[in-house]
């Protein structure tokens, strides 16, 4: 089972090249026909880590202010947080299921599958299930971001577990990634950015 699991991941980890730039509700710009607020928006994004513009980002450019002072939130939260790669990437897949954000889900399993997380969690997480067999930290994060979402709030005993493991900064960088890529989610499904229609997903896009 692991090793289906494992297969249908990498199919879209191969994939990734396909990402879509543009929604059925707002066209891509072209470079060419872009303002200079937003071109320099873009270049910044293409420039920098991710070198390339996909998933919320052209939608965003509609207000390039804001999209500069996202994009910059989530250069951080995805390249630079404190947090290992492996739970960071389980927040932001539990994020695009609890919003049904189909894109999110196809842009970031693979890059959970790559940083360790295990295809069985993956599969479990996609399904809205509690998957068996975490880590450790693993189980801190489900909870505390289960936690988040339920009840607007942790408890005690939850965050004596997430400060032991990760400190107060990985507190505050967990709560930024979920934040983070509830917008992100929230943009893809309102600007209806879709994954690629032959992508295998686990759940339905909102709103279909």
């Amino acid at each position: 089972m692991k090793a289906i699991l494992r297969l249908s991941i990498i199919g879209l980890l191969l994939a990734g090249s396909a990402f879509a730039l543009s929604g059925e509700r707002m066209s891509e710009i072209p470079l060419d026909k872009m303002t200079p607020a937003q071109r320099s928006v873009a270049e910044a994004i293409m420039n920098g880590p991710r070198g390339r513009m996909s998933g919320p980002f052209n939608a965003w450019l509609r207000s390039p202010e804001l999209a500069d002072r996202l994009q910059k939130v989530g250069e951080y939260v995805r390249f630079h947080t404190s947090l290992d790669k492996r739970i960071n990437e389980m927040a932001i897949l539990m994020t695009a299921q609890a919003w049904g954000a189909q894109y999110e889900w196809y842009a970031h399993a693979p890059l959970a599958l790559k940083a360790g997380l295990d295809p069985a969690v993956i599969a479990a997480l996609g399904a809205g299930r509690k998957p068996d067999n975490m880590k450790e930290d693993e189980a801190v994060v489900w909870e505390f971001v289960t936690q988040l979402r339920r009840d607007h709030s942790v408890d005690d005993a939850t965050y004596a577990k997430a400060l032991d493991k990760f400190g107060e900064a990985g507190i505050v960088d967990l709560i930024a990634v979920n934040g983070y890529y509830d917008v992100v989610s929230m943009t893809l499904n309102v600007a209806h950015v879709r994954a690629p229609a032959d992508a295998e997903l686990p759940f339905k896009q909102a709103g279909r």
